[in-house]
């Protein structure tokens, strides 16, 4: 039977382009309703230079009717009457459809879709809205991209809404391989120059966000040029969609170019426009190694697969979800910081010309496929059913609480306790021996009061709290 499904997204959608990973995951899914004779209604904020409604399929609609504020984040940075228009609009698709599905969160006010069921996928761990939308929310599913987002937004909002967990679904995403493999560079070099093919080329193809690594990116390329020889090395990054009309990015871009003259590196970097789907695979594929080194807490993290797919290997931080998603022989990993050792991957991935293997090749594709990705968001979706009110309660630190490491921080040999939104190494003694003593908790009245409190605030343990 064909279901009415009315979608939300608060980041702008286009025609072919995508602003990141998680729009791309939602076309994906979309496309496949669709397929499946579903007819699905998605409501997106609108931009400048897309007002017009358009289809991804004959049964998925996208309608540019929000008014939220762009550039993204804060995007209720708008006046009030947007808003309002806004959860009229929504309100009322949702009020014509069976399910809701709320993509990247975003939708802060439950009364919205008080009325039927809805399913809710959070893309973000970072952004101030995605957040309100998951300790506010009131819905039926949550779909959470990787065992590390589904453990920490259960041990925060499981400390209010003990029974979210029963909730909680882990979705990973997933690939169309036959399109991420390895592609022979052409129609890219009409966006790149073409001599970058006579080069070795690191790839940056990430937003203009520090977290994501640029400056350690610079780092890198200037160790690899001065201790190791590469003067002929070429690093590319895109422009994000603003950068000449945000005075934001326009800064942004003019440090950068700062930073990277002060390194003596302005003939190997090569800034070039955003790169669509269609020359993606063929992006990938010219380069030698993709860096994903910054800070940015992933919820899953779209970059190193895609480059993977396309046979160019990638240096990924230990950070979020980058930790174990992939088995170690599958990817280079490095402690988020450490320049020094991701430099000399780099040297020997260009040394020695590593592709990826056809081992790792074959585990992607069995364990990341995008057939099975939105066959299970489909079935959520679809299968969704209105369920009672999550009950909200204010928890009580107690003497004999048990508390345990933060699923965001893990121990590093020689570093201390890594915590992703810290961003930083705790050398704490007592801390580590606690969380490698008893990984399942330990009382907090093992630990003077003001210790036990300074883990606590800062994050670095949080509390098992009892149903």
């Amino acid at each position: 039977m064909s279901k009415k499904i009315a979608v939300f997204s608060m980041t702008p959608l286009f025609p072919e382009l995508a602003l990141g990973g998680a729009q791309k995951q939602l076309k994906k899914v979309a496309l496949h309703l669709g397929e499946l004779g579903h007819q699905v209604t998605v409501l997106c904020t609108q931009r400048h230079d897309l007002m017009q409604p358009f289809k991804w399929h004959a049964n998925v609609d996208i309608l540019p009717a929000l008014r939220f504020k762009q550039p993204y984040p804060e995007p209720y940075f708008t006046p009030i009457y947007h808003i309002a228009n806004a959860m009229r609009k929504v309100g009322a698709a949702i009020a014509q459809a069976d399910v809701h599905y709320s993509h990247d969160g975003g939708l802060i006010f439950p009364y919205v879709y008080q009325d039927k069921p809805t399913v809710i996928s959070l893309r973000s761990i970072l952004f101030a809205e995605t957040l309100q939308s998951a300790l506010l929310f009131q819905g039926d599913e949550w779909i959470l991209p990787s065992e590390h987002t589904r453990a920490s937004y259960a041990a925060v909002v499981g400390q209010f809404a003990p029974a979210v967990g029963e909730r909680m679904h882990t979705i990973h995403n997933g690939f169309d391989w036959g399109h991420f493999r390895y592609t022979k560079p052409g129609a890219i070099f009409q966006v790149i120059p073409p001599e970058t093919a006579e080069h070795p080329t690191l790839l940056f193809p990430h937003r203009p966000d520090p977290a994501k690594g640029i400056d350690e990116v610079i780092q890198v390329a200037a160790r690899l040029k001065r201790d190791y020889g590469w003067d002929d090395l070429r690093v590319l990054a895109p422009f994000w969609l603003d950068a000449d009309s945000e005075p934001s990015q326009r800064d942004y871009y003019n440090g950068l170019r700062r930073e990277i003259s002060a390194a003596d590196l302005d003939d190997h970097f090569v800034f070039h426009d955003w790169i669509g789907d269609s020359l993606i695979a063929e992006y990938y594929s010219l380069a030698d190694v993709t860096l994903c080194i910054g800070s940015y807490v992933e919820t899953f993290g779209n970059t190193p697969f895609e480059s993977l797919g396309c046979g160019t290997l990638p240096i990924i931080s230990r950070v979020g979800p980058y930790r174990d998603l992939l088995p170690d022989e599958h990817i280079a990993r490095v402690d988020y910081g450490d320049i020094e050792a991701t430099a000399a991957i780099a040297h020997e991935i260009l040394s020695q010309r590593r592709r990826a293997s056809p081992t790792t090749l074959r585990y992607l594709q069995s364990h990341f496929s995008q057939g099975a990705m939105v066959a299970a968001y489909a079935d959520l979706i679809l299968g969704a059913k209105k369920k009672p009110l999550l009950r909200y309660r204010l928890p009580q630190l107690a003497h004999d609480t048990r508390y345990r490491l933060a699923p965001w921080c893990y121990i590093a040999p020689e570093r201390g306790v890594f915590h992703d939104f810290r961003a930083d190494f705790q050398a704490d003694a007592d801390l580590i021996r606690a969380a490698q003593s008893y990984p399942n908790g330990f009382s907090g009245g093992s630990f003077a009061a003001e210790q036990l409190r300074f883990w606590l605030d800062e994050g670095y343990v949080t509390p098992l709290v009892e149903r």
